[in-house]
């Protein structure tokens, strides 16, 4: 059987970075963290632990992560059941983690109502990871959440999955940037000179539209800006065209502040709700939340065109 003494232990460091973090969140020394995680990498016979700055886990400790994780949603679904077992508890509702990966444009526009409004009420602490939505999906199936935002259609072995809608995405540039850079029309030519915003290295949003406009690929001048917000800034002053979120630039191409780089050839991503396929209460209420602020936010989902 497994020492869930020690298994708390583990995912703490793991969430935490440190051991000592992870010994303040448990109310027990980092010699203590420290000895039951030894003993449990013994008795797993690998390492679960890479002792880094910041802690990770090894995939083992992953998986076993995954379980704790799984194992207090359900233990949080039986307190509710069972007074005497909330009793128990310190206060009657201890919070436990609740680990989920998302899109940056989905987090800044509608998953971040529909998350907070579920865990403003839920015994939970949400732990929100930030990545690519193409990327998402590997979060889940490597263990690290329980859930994820992707636009992966097919999950991973042990999840569910639901679609979403379609999230809008509008390739656009102040006026000025225009003139100057695309006077002559927006071709294969200047498209390989004007700079771009990208999210980061993964973010394939502008070079999937550009082959889309130009029927080929083309290399594209970038600056990388991990942040939704910070995409709209940079498109304001002229620093690049860049494929934005239609709701977070909806007033902007209204006024004029922006204008598409070609009129009305959005790109449509389609979104899926993954989640671990465990029995739990709590989970399938987030899940609830999730599809109920995604009707509402995104567009029903069409063919994928490449």
């Amino acid at each position: 059987m497994l020492d869930y003494a020690a298994l708390s232990a583990l995912a703490a460091v793991v969430r935490e970075g440190s051991f000592e973090r992870a010994a303040q969140v448990l109310h027990v020394t980092p010699s203590a963290v420290s000895q039951r995680i030894r003993a449990l990498e013994e008795r797993m016979g690998s390492a679960l632990v890479v002792r880094a700055q910041p802690c990770r886990a090894t995939e083992a400790g992953r998986r076993l992560c995954q379980h704790v994780d799984r194992v207090a949603l359900m233990e949080q679904d039986l307190r509710g059941d069972l007074p005497t077992l909330a009793a128990l508890t310190r206060d009657g509702r201890t919070r436990v983690p609740l680990p989920v990966a998302v899109n940056a444009d989905s987090l800044a526009s509608w998953f971040a109502p529909a998350l907070a409004a579920y865990a403003a009420d839920a015994p939970v602490l949400v732990q929100v990871a930030v990545d690519d939505q193409d990327h998402t999906a590997e979060w889940l199936r490597t263990g690290q959440v329980l859930a994820a935002v992707t636009s992966a259609a097919r999950p991973p072995a042990g999840c569910n999955g639901q679609p979403l809608g379609a999230m809008r995405y509008r390739a656009a540039a102040t006026p000025a940037f225009m003139a100057r850079h695309f006077a002559a029309g927006v071709n294969a030519g200047a498209l390989a000179r004007a700079p771009s915003l990208v999210f980061d290295l993964k973010d394939e949003l502008q070079a999937r539209w550009v082959r889309r406009q130009c029927r080929r690929p083309i290399e594209l001048p970038r600056h990388m800006l991990p942040s939704a917000q910070a995409f709209v800034v940079a498109a304001l002053a002229g620093m690049g065209w860049g494929l934005h979120e239609e709701g977070l630039v909806a007033a902007h191409l209204r006024s004029g502040r922006l204008v598409e780089l070609v009129p009305d050839t959005p790109l449509d991503v389609p979104l899926y709700w993954q989640h671990a396929r465990a029995a739990s209460g709590l989970l399938q209420q987030l899940t609830a939340a999730v599809l109920a602020g995604a009707r509402q936010a995104l567009r029903p989902t069409r063919p994928a065109r490449t």
